[in-house]
Order: C-alpha cells, then sequence, then structure tokens
C-alpha cells in the first residue's frame, strides 16, 4: 500500500510538505490533510507543497490538495504549489483548478512569494 510519502520541514514561519509517489485520496492523504490542519491549528499560516516527486494525482489526491487549501485560506494562510509536474500541471489547466491555486516552479521561489 503506502502510495503516498510525505515528509514536512519547517523553514521559518513556512512548513513545506513533500510528497512523492501517487497522491490517490485514502489513508495517506488524509494524513496530509490532517497534518496541514494541525499545523494551522499550532500557528502556521504558511505552506508550501512540494509535488515534484508525485507521479500521478487522481480526484481524490486533488480533493485533498483543494481542502488543504481551503483549511489555509479560511484562516487567512497562503499555500503555493511547487514543482508541478507536466501531468500535474495539465491537470489542473483541464479541471480549471490552475485559477486557484498559486504555483512556483521550485520550492525556493515558492519560500520567496508564500
Amino acid at each position: 500500500m503506502g502510495m503516498t510519502h510525505h515528509t514536512a520541514k519547517e523553514f521559518g514561519e513556512v512548513v513545506v510538505f513533500y510528497l512523492k509517489g501517487k497522491l490517490m485520496g485514502g489513508p495517506e492523504s488524509s494524513e496530509v490533510a490532517e497534518e496541514i490542519r494541525n499545523y494551522i491549528a499550532s500557528g502556521t499560516r504558511k505552506f508550501v507543497i512540494d509535488l515534484g516527486d508525485v507521479d500521478w494525482i487522481n480526484s481524490s489526491g486533488l480533493g485533498m490538495l483543494i481542502g488543504g487549501l481551503t483549511s489555509v485560506r479560511n484562516v487567512g494562510g497562503t499555500l503555493i504549489l511547487a514543482r508541478l509536474t507536466e501531468k500535474i500541471e495539465s491537470l489542473l489547466v483541464i479541471t480549471k483548478l490552475s485559477t486557484v491555486f498559486e504555483t512556483c516552479p521550485t520550492v525556493e521561489e515558492a519560500l520567496t512569494k508564500v
């Protein structure tokens, strides 16, 4: 199982999530969403999600990202998606989510914008 692996690192006020593998909903995705909510509860308002090592994402995975974004925006925070693969980028365009998410080519750049 365990299709998605993630690690979270703190850079000052920003938390960066590094996701790997397939983002298909399921327990791993809910873990990420829950972790985002836990960080929000403890005062974090700035998030970057690195998708560079995500091979595939389905609608449940997208739902998790939207849920995370909503949680962050509800507290006036910012969430940026970094290092999108072409596959994910085109999926965001098709689903019209490219207008919803702020994206950056690198995590470094996202850290300056978040």
